[in-house]
């Protein structure tokens, strides 16, 4: 069977497949009533997974907070297990990544991982979901999920609750400038800069039970929660042939970005120029390989 007529089994079909990591859309999900998601199965599950893979906070989060800094570190005298409990009254935050690893997500995690390949294959981005992993997401009524990008690409299902998710433009240097960008890809720097006026330059997506929508690679967007529910979303991460060039050209740029500062300089941006961008993949790829080989002969 080839791409385009294969069936999928989480996903409805009226998808934008010539849109993927190019700009956010929505779309319907299969997923309701997962047994997966359910609150009696989430508190079983969570309890039991590995303390690094369940990251809380029991704090108010605002744009322009540093999004990733916030979870590495779990708050003083509270535990997992009182954060659920208490979730719907209180300012709290849950991310867990790969729930795959227990078995009863296990199954929804190869079914979405095929969905998304499916949607890679129509739009001709290759075939192979890379390290492709769910994130889960449960939140206190009108909680936010401050401003940030990611490194991958994203598709986020919702579940219970309403929010709003606004999503900016990929490449837009307005929302998040190029040196910002590359030391965010690069680990460097988790904190990106926020102005309210970048507002009008995002689309505002309002998502409810049913929903899906998709992020594009390093797409800034942020999130706030409806006052009516505890919101239970899910995510499957992953990147393609392609995403993965784009982000060693980010990094390529941003070790070499001083040193063309000294001679008055700076690299071209990422994700305008097809050859460019995998030349300086492919450059970032070799001088990996010589770090490691000096590191090991060191």
């Amino acid at each position: 069977m080839s791409a385009a007529n294969q069936s999928l089994t989480c996903f409805e079909d009226s998808i934008a497949t010539d849109q993927l990591d190019r700009a956010g859309f929505t779309f319907r999900h299969k997923l309701l009533g997962h047994p997966s998601l359910s609150l009696e199965n989430l508190g079983r599950v969570l309890p039991t997974l590995p303390k690094n893979q369940v990251m809380f906070s029991k704090t108010s989060l605002a744009n322009g907070d540093d999004f990733e800094t916030t979870f590495r570190s779990r708050p003083r005298g509270h535990s997992i297990e009182e954060t659920i409990e208490t979730i719907r009254n209180s300012a709290s935050y849950i991310m867990v990544q790969s729930p795959e690893v227990d078995p009863s997500f296990a199954d929804l995690h190869k079914q979405l991982k095929a969905d998304v390949e499916t949607l890679m294959r129509r739009r001709g981005i290759g075939g192979e979901a890379l390290s492709a992993k769910l994130y889960l997401f449960i939140a206190s009524p009108n909680a936010i999920t401050p401003f940030h990008i990611d490194r991958y690409s994203t598709i986020l299902m919702q579940f219970s609750g309403n929010k709003t998710v606004t999503v900016f433009p990929q490449w837009d240097d307005r929302v998040v400038s190029a040196p910002n960008r590359e030391a965010y890809v690069d680990y460097q720097r988790t904190q990106l800069p926020w102005s309210e006026d970048i507002d009008s330059l995002g689309h505002a997506f309002h998502f409810s039970p049913g929903d899906s929508l998709h992020i594009p690679f390093v797409a800034g967007h942020h999130v706030k929660n409806g006052s009516d529910d505890v919101s239970i979303s899910m995510s499957i991460i992953f990147n393609t042939e392609e995403s993965m060039m784009w982000r060693r050209a980010i990094c390529f740029n941003h070790h070499m970005r001083k040193r063309l500062a000294a001679l008055g300089m700076q690299p071209a941006p990422v994700g305008n120029t097809a050859w460019r961008d995998q030349a300086r993949s492919g450059m970032y790829r070799v001088g990996e390989k010589m770090r490691r080989v000096l590191g090991r002969a060191s």
